[in-house]
Parts: C-alpha cells; sequence; structure tokens
C-alpha cells in the first residue's frame, strides 16, 4: 500500500517542567519553584509525523521503540495518532527520553536528553518496500547510517526526501547530499559553511538535485532557496507558551504543503503558521494543530 510519509528517526519522551527562569548556580536562580509540569510524547521524526497525521496525511514510523513504561507510551500515542507502526522496530531497553526545562517568560527552553545506545537504528533495518512506496520519506540526522540509507532508496525510486538537520559535524554532509529537500534548523547553513551571509552558504550547499534548501528561523519566521532565488516569509507572532517541537511541525506542515503542490512561499506561510500556533500550547504532539490557517 502506498503511504503518504514514511518518517525514518527517533521519538522521545518529554519531560517538560515550567520555571520562573533559567537555573543559574551561585544565583538567585540556583534553587527555583517547579510551576507547572507534564509528560508529553515527541522526537524530531515522530512529532513531524503526527502533524502530517492530523493534516489528513497517512504516515508510518520507522524507527526504535523501548520496551519500558516510557516505550509503551510512546507506542500507544503513535497508534492512537493512526501513525503505522508495523515497519518499526521494539528493542529490549529503555525508550529515549528528555527533560525539557521551559522559561515561563518567554517559553523558550533547554533540552536535556538520554538515548540508550542499544536503540540505535541500523541501515540494514530500513524496509526498503515502505521507502519505495511512499509519496515523501522524512529523515533526521540522529542515526546517520539509517537516514542515508533510506534516503538512497527514496531517490533511487524517485521519492522525494525531506530531512531535519540539526548537526553541524563534517558527516552530516553525507545526509544532506543524499536528501532531496534539506531542511536546516538555523545555526547549521553558516556553521557547514563558514560564511557570514545565509544565501551564500545556501548555494554553497546546494546540490543539482536539490528540489530547495529550506531554514527554519524560530520567531524570525523561515526561508527557502529555490531556483537561485532566497525567499523569506517571517513568522506568525502569537503569546509563546513553549516552543517545543515548533521546529518539527513546521516541518511537518511544509512536507504537507508540498505534497499538495503549494508555491514555495505559501508553503513557508503554511508551515509558519502551523509552528506558531504549536508555540501556544504546552508539549511537543501535544501542540500539533489540526488545521491552521496559512
Amino acid at each position: 500500500m502506498t503511504c503518504d510519509v514514511v518518517g525514518v528517526g527517533a521519538n522521545s519522551i518529554d519531560f517538560v517542567y515550567r520555571l520562573p527562569a533559567f537555573p543559574r548556580p551561585d544565583s538567585a536562580f540556583a534553587k527555583l519553584p517547579i510551576t507547572g509540569h507534564l509528560i508529553s510524547c515527541g522526537g524530531q521524526v515522530t512529532t513531524a509525523l503526527a502533524t502530517c497525521a492530523a493534516m489528513g496525511l497517512s504516515t508510518s514510523y520507522i524507527g526504535t521503540i523501548g520496551t519500558d513504561a516510557h516505550g509503551r507510551r510512546m507506542r500507544d500515542e503513535l497508534q492512537r495518532r493512526g501513525i503505522d507502526l508495523s515497519h518499526a522496530i521494539t528493542r529490549d531497553a529503555g525508550n529515549p527520553f528528555a527533560v525539557i526545562l521551559l522559561d515561563d517568560r518567554e517559553g523558550e527552553r533547554v533540552v536535556l536528553w538520554h538515548r540508550d545506545p542499544r536503540v540505535a537504528l541500523s541501515a540494514s533495518e530500513i524496509d526498503r518496500d515502505a521507502i519505495v512506496s511512499a509519496r515523501l520519506v522524512h529523515v533526521d540526522d540522529v542515526d546517520l547510517d539509517a537516514s542515508i540509507e533510506a534516503a538512497r532508496l527514496a531517490r533511487a525510486a524517485g521519492v522525494p526526501v525531506t530531512s531535519d538537520i540539526e548537526r553541524t559535524t563534517e558527516d552530516v554532509t553525507t545526509l544532506l547530499r543524499a536528501v532531496t529537500v534539506p531542511i536546516f534548523a538555523e545555526h547549521v547553513p553558516l556553521a557547514l559553511t563558514g560564511e557570514t551571509e545565509l544565501p551564500r552558504a545556501l548555494e554553497r550547499l546546494r546540490q543539482p538535485h536539490h528540489a530547495m534548501l529550506c531554514v527554519t528561523l524560530g520567531a524570525r519566521g523561515a526561508a527557502m532557496l529555490v531556483d537561485g532565488k532566497l525567499i523569506r516569509e517571517p513568522g506568525v507572532a502569537v503569546n509563546t507558551v513553549d516552543t517545543t517541537g515548533a521546529g518539527d511541525i513546521f516541518r511537518g506542515a511544509l512536507i504537507c504543503a508540498l505534497l499538495r503542490g503549494d508555491e514555495p512561499r505559501e508553503m513557508l506561510r503554511f508551515a509558519n503558521a502551523a509552528a506558531a500556533l504549536s508555540c501556544t500550547k504546552l508539549g511537543a504532539m501535544n501542540s500539533v494543530p489540526v488545521s491552521p490557517e496559512p
């Protein structure tokens, strides 16, 4: 069966703690009250898939899920959201998790994460049939060999590949060259190229098979290099509660807009709106919007 979006990569159980300010040792902020907390399912690829599913696309997850209580929680949440898990892999290990410290003043956060090495996904575990039958494949940069293999298989079958690239190490360039639509965190293009201007950095990273290159810019919106032209779209102003998962939700919404054939500027507007709406709620998957307005 053809699936709209197959996601390859990480998931996480997030423990979100709201604080009146960020902690600082040897200061008045060395001890702080917790003003609120929750447990939320998240993770780069799974949050993007949850966004695609909420927007009506059929989705499937290729990744590892632990056998502990966190893993069971993640599996239940993905199934509840209609994400196919027939290609997911169960590991006899603890599921990845993160502790997120959230500054109540502006909604910004610090993420502390743990991932048992036993949950790493290998290239040999990528299901070729699932990849080549998809309309689009989305990968992250957590288990590089697996993501590169998925991108290679997809491109060989003519399937577009989007990416979540946050690393700035040299080894991530192999993944960059394998995908067709790189989506970068803001700091990545400049760090990978040494350039000081975003357009020049993206032009240096661009490969002949890249349909477009996209960069998330936080509250300032996003930018896209397409047909040699840099398009910028400002962010949508909201009362920010929590920025956790906003970038992943941006990617999911961008995928949705890409698959329905939106023009590049409209793709950015739609994805910016989805990301902005997500910032008005706590948690990653908890804040996935169903139908944001472009």
